[in-house]
């Protein structure tokens, strides 16, 4: 639900990726006070200090607050709260008439964590980057990003950096490789990388709706920004955001192996934070480097009339978001459920695309990263350093949070 209408409300990538990671861990605290198997995350989190108990001798239900408590903590961190409420009323009737004094005791400790949870939210300094300045386009350089067609919209987040990590050390603390020197000379490795997009964007158009390369493109394509202009009108079409994809691989993962509520929200849980602090980092990398994108190159050098096979979305290019989000996902997800982990993902159904059967975890995070090279919006190096600098970060959050 949180998912639909994280949708419906065009919220951006960096955005949604908080909005799944604070409810998921206040209901992971809750519930873990209750399991030997898993360590709670205080004082391993950044800024989270120890939260309310749950009181033996009360009646408390700890399935029932964990529940309560992400559905509140959700509704903070969304724009229509009114669709969250229809179901948070329903659930808690049904709760209420099942135990009455137990669904009462459970929310009266629930509301109490949620509290706590937004004290450790609201110093994340989110609240300080919505007032912050615009990004200024720099018109001087010929290397640095440049607003794309058709909206030409302003660069989404570019303060994110300045958000709390939930685990990293610093938003910078995973750079990647650097990416090939600018060079418009037609022997440079940048510009090589530069025809290589267009090449492949060209292979991929004469092969039409048959192509392979196509059909992951827009499998993995997840921008809640896409444009589309009919007449005067221009308005957007709603779609699911990278870290919103993987989350439905971890729904399926669960559902697959018929985990508990424990399991499924230690899954849920440890997978938001990967990928959180992986658009933080990747954020960081992007306003530092700067690096325009491949469409507007390729306008200005190759071809006027050239345009990507996905939309390219608001904000520099290196490194690719969906690859460094997807190389953290896949290596908490590979740590949790293991190597050879082969599911069929069926998260982009809603958007009228075919399931798709991957390996492992590790084989739809490749995927996914080589989907922004099909799609005409990303270089080999932001890919494939991208990738790079996901799993890196992926190994680091797996240690800490052991």
């Amino acid at each position: 639900m949180v998912t639909d209408i994280m949708i419906h409300d065009i919220i951006s990538p960096p955005v949604a990726s908080r909005v799944f990671a604070y409810p998921n861990v206040a209901a992971y605290e809750i519930l873990v006070q209750k399991d030997t198997t898993y360590a709670s995350l205080v004082h391993t989190a950044n800024g989270l200090n120890s939260l309310p108990q749950i009181e033996a001798d009360k009646n408390i239900n700890a399935n029932v607050a964990a529940l309560i408590a992400h559905l509140e903590v959700s509704k903070m961190l969304i724009f229509s709260k009114e669709k969250l409420d229809v179901l948070k009323d329903s659930l808690y009737q049904k709760w209420k008439k099942t135990n009455e004094q137990e669904f009462l005791a459970s929310q009266t400790y629930a509301l109490k964590v949620v509290s706590h949870i937004k004290k450790w939210m609201d110093a994340d300094f989110y609240n300080q980057t919505r007032n912050m300045p615009k990004y200024t386009v720099d018109t001087e350089s010929v290397s640095r990003w440049q607003p794309t067609s058709p909206a030409y919209m302003d660069a989404i987040e570019p303060h994110w950096n300045k958000i709390r990590p939930f685990l990293l050390q610093s938003a910078d603390q995973f750079k990647p490789l650097p990416h090939p020197e600018f060079s418009l000379k037609k022997d440079s490795d940048f510009y090589k990388e530069l025809l290589e997009v267009y090449a492949i964007s060209e292979r991929i158009t004469e092969k039409g709706d048959q192509s392979e390369e196509l059909a992951i493109a827009k499998f993995w394509d997840c921008n809640p920004y896409v444009s589309v202009t009919r007449g005067h009108f221009m308005f957007a079409t709603k779609k699911i955001t990278p870290g919103a994809h993987w989350i439905g691989i971890v729904k399926i993962a669960t559902q697959k192996t018929n985990a508990n509520l424990m399991q499924t929200v230690n899954a849920y849980a440890k997978t938001s934070l990967a990928i959180a602090d992986a658009f933080i980092s990747c954020w960081d990398e992007k306003y530092s480097t700067n690096l325009i994108r491949p469409e507007t190159l390729i306008h200005q050098n190759i071809d006027t009339d050239w345009l990507p096979i996905l939309q390219t979305p608001p904000f520099p290019e290196y490194t690719s978001g969906h690859s460094v989000v997807s190389g953290a996902a896949s290596v908490v997800l590979t740590t949790l459920f293991g190597d050879d982990f082969a599911f069929d993902d069926d998260t982009e159904l809603q958007f009228g695309l075919p399931v798709r059967s991957f390996t492992s975890f590790y084989d739809a995070s490749s995927e996914a990263a080589i989907s922004r090279m099909y799609g005409g919006i990303h270089y080999r190096a932001a890919v494939d350093n991208g990738l790079e600098q996901g799993k890196n970060l992926g190994h680091f959050i797996v240690q800490k949070i052991k």
